[in-house]
């Protein structure tokens, strides 16, 4: 038997076969090779870790950035540091100080602002400087001309030596502090000033001048008699505050108040009745008025 293939029939094979070519699976691409994970994070100790200082004097808010390296058996001043060249007051970037309002250091009006710390040691006497530019590495990029004060401090001795450099604010009172930078055997000490009274003042009247009770008397004249500010007013409002409690501590005050407005017997009478009310529980006040009872006989 012969089969015949004909053209057409040829033609029909090939348009099945590649139609159904056209919806068979194709093979699978070959997964993707991962890349490789990043390496760990190396976190080491700092050689001179980081530092931030925060401090309200009065009404003034103090802020300072700063790294601390250590003596690590090195001679610093003089060495590490030497005498009569700008130093960084740290390490790593420029150490810099805020202030939120004006202050005075050392005598010198600062505006407020932020400022790079730099320092120029010496044997007896160092040189703190403020300079406007704050963001700085080191004092690599320093320029003095860009200083806004400099100002001097004395160098004392120190007994005991201080490993790691240390900047601290203290000796804080309403108005005043101090800034002191201490490391290996020196202590280097700026008197920071503030003007609490203008901040203060304003806000004290605006409180004592405001409708409705619990008004803060004692407060009022705490900080009036503090700040050697109207003491008539601080008598009358120390009156109002034993007028509504009598207490040993606003007493107390009454009689300080007294004895400067020159009210001797007065002063004496408010110091024997605070103690009458303390009944010997605060030692410190007990203290305190028998004092001025004895001061005023």
């Amino acid at each position: 038997m012969t089969v015949r293939i004909t053209r057409q029939k040829i033609l029909s094979a090939l348009a099945v076969t590649a139609a159904a070519g056209l919806f068979a699976q194709a093979p699978a691409p070959a997964p993707a090779t991962p890349p490789p994970p990043p390496p760990p994070r190396l976190e080491l100790p700092a050689a001179s870790p980081a530092a931030m200082l925060k401090q309200r004097v009065g009404m003034t808010d103090i802020e300072v950035v700063y790294s601390r390296p250590g003596v690590k058996g090195r001679t610093i001043f003089g060495g590490l540091v030497p005498y009569g060249q700008v130093w960084r007051a740290g390490a790593n970037a420029a150490t810099t100080i805020t202030f939120s309002t004006a202050v005075k250091l050392n005598g010198t009006n600062v505006p407020a602002g932020v400022y790079a710390l730099f320092t120029i040691p010496g044997e007896k006497e160092w040189i703190v400087i403020l300079n406007t530019n704050p963001k700085q590495w080191g004092a690599y990029q320093y320029k003095q001309a860009d200083d806004f004060t400099r100002i001097k401090a004395a160098a004392v001795a120190l007994a005991d030596p201080v490993e790691t450099f240390l900047i601290d604010i203290n000796d804080i009172r309403d108005d005043s502090a101090t800034l002191n930078l201490a490391w290996e055997k020196t202590r280097v000490t700026v008197k920071i000033e503030v003007d609490v009274v203008s901040f203060a003042v304003p806000k004290i009247e605006a409180a004592m001048a405001a409708e409705g009770p619990r008004k803060p008397y004692f407060q009022a004249a705490q900080f009036y008699f503090e700040h050697g500010l109207d003491l008539q007013k601080a008598r009358a409002w120390i009156d109002t505050a034993l007028a509504e409690k009598a207490n040993p501590y606003g007493l107390n005050l009454k009689a300080k108040i007294l004895e400067k407005l020159g009210d001797n017997a007065g002063a004496v009478a408010a110091a024997k009745r605070a103690l009458e009310l303390n009944a010997g529980k605060d030692a410190g006040l007990a203290k305190a008025a028998e004092e001025l009872i004895a001061r005023l006989k």
